[in-house]
């Protein structure tokens, strides 16, 4: 049994849907489970028409054509979307009564955008013979707490999912399940979101429980990449990296898998397989728990842009035993979180995301420290063996040298699989080509 992810881009319209009902006939023998995001843009649609909504206006126009349309152009009736529909006027106009939003409400007028595109998989599939059933989450056993917007799965999922899934699992149930991503129901049946990632998550919760042979995800890449091939078009697929180095990856920029979704397949032992929808041939990348031949110096590059570096300097707490944990605990109170961090005795320089509000923060630091706000700046990283950190270094910095590249920061990651270092925003890319060079053209 395999799982198979495939993201709102992949299913946006008539001629998408077609294609992945391809890929999923062409792994119907490795008896298929699919995860779905909503159709392409549903999801922005539904916001917008709920803030359409609050101000007194129902129209679920957009969100109609799209189905409709699809549905027309793939000649099958998908009796369960009108519905759906239905129900979400019905919703739309009790949000335009009361002229408000919750993060409850939220989650369920967002929910539409999955179960619609569920249905209509399904529909086409079984319309081409290929014998398949749709799946709201909390049908194959997903419960989540009740914390809107961005939910946790409770632990009894691991138990639910087999259970609900059994017949499927053991063979004797033939038909497909087609199941929504990113959507739970809590303990009291109020539909919930998992956040961000929510259908990576949805993809390896379920792949996990099942003791899936292999988890896809399938996006419009070969798989890993040595870096953004935008950026360096000589970029290579990455045959295979570690959970550690995905979970880095995506940290810092890389469009793999978010973060929390690799904790229940690494649980399990699961192996993730990233694929390309374009090229179904490809054997993409495996993200695995260790090499499983000699592991590279360097996997892969990243960068995050239009990140702020904020440099914090006291001689008045010179040798204070409580210097860090003031530092730390300021951010805590401003829930600003820190990507990433060098620090001294008496100094600490770390980034944050530049759309934080800072002022609150600055004003307290300021009151122990000196503290210098630099915007404009970017986090690059290699995905490595620190191991090698010296050759590693010694070959990036001579690059950037010959370049005339100044890095203003560099900090080497606990987890001992990444080094990152700041530049400007302006040197971002420059400093990308210039390490891939190094690393991985010579």
């Amino acid at each position: 049994m395999i799982v198979m992810k495939f993201g709102g881009s992949s299913v946006a319209n008539a001629e998408r849907i077609r294609h992945v009902a391809s890929i999923i006939s062409a792994y119907k023998e490795s008896r298929p489970l699919v995860v779905l995001s909503a159709m392409g843009d549903t999801t922005d649609h539904l916001l917008d028409a709920a803030e359409d909504a609050v101000r007194g206006k129902v129209d679920i126009a957009k969100i109609e054509n799209l189905h409709y349309e699809t549905a027309k152009a793939l000649e099958i009736e998908v009796p369960a979307i009108s519905e759906l529909l239905g129900e979400l006027k019905t919703l739309l106009t009790g949000i335009s009564m009361l002229r408000e939003l919750t993060k409850r409400t939220r989650d369920y007028l967002v929910s539409f955008g999955e179960r619609m595109s569920v249905r209509m998989m399904a529909a086409y599939l079984n319309s081409k013979g290929v014998a398949s059933s749709f799946f709201d989450a909390w049908d194959v056993g997903f419960v989540s707490d009740s914390n809107f917007m961005q939910a946790e799965l409770l632990d009894e999922v691991w138990d639910n999912i087999p259970r609900a899934l059994s017949a499927y699992k053991d063979g004797t149930e033939k038909a497909i399940p087609i199941v929504t991503g990113f959507i739970a129901k809590d303990k009291n049946g109020t539909i919930t979101t998992l956040g961000r990632g929510g259908s990576d998550l949805t993809a390896t919760m379920l792949g996990a429980a099942l003791g899936a042979d292999e988890i896809q995800t399938w996006k419009d890449v070969d798989g890993i990449m040595t870096t953004d091939p935008r950026v360096c078009p000589k970029a290579r697929t990455v045959s295979e990296a570690t959970y550690e180095e995905a979970q880095e990856l995506a940290m810092f920029g890389a469009q793999v898998l978010h973060p929390r979704s690799m904790v229940p397949c690494r649980k399990a032992g699961v192996p993730v397989r990233v694929k390309n929808s374009y090229n179904i041939d490809s054997p993409g990348s495996i993200i695995v728990e260790k090499h499983t031949g000699e592991r590279p110096r360097v996997t892969a590059i990243t960068c995050v842009k239009h990140v702020t570096l904020i440099d914090i300097v006291s001689t008045r707490m010179l040798g204070a035993a409580g210097f860090l944990a003031h530092i730390f605990n300021q951010f805590l109170k401003w829930n600003i979180s820190i990507d990433v961090i060098a620090t001294s005795e008496v100094s600490v320089s770390l980034t944050v995301n530049t759309k934080a509000d800072l002022t609150g923060l600055i004003q307290d630091l300021q009151r122990v420290a000196d503290v210098n706000v630099q915007t404009g700046k970017s986090i690059v990283t290699a995905i490595c063996d620190v191991s090698h950190s010296s050759r590693i270094l010694s070959e990036g910095f001579k690059a950037l040298d010959e370049e005339g590249i100044n890095v203003e920061m560099i900090s080497q990651g606990a987890s001992k699989v990444n080094i990152s270092m700041i530049v400007s925003d302006s040197d971002c890319e420059k400093v990308v080509k210039t390490l891939h060079r190094a690393y991985f053209e010579q």
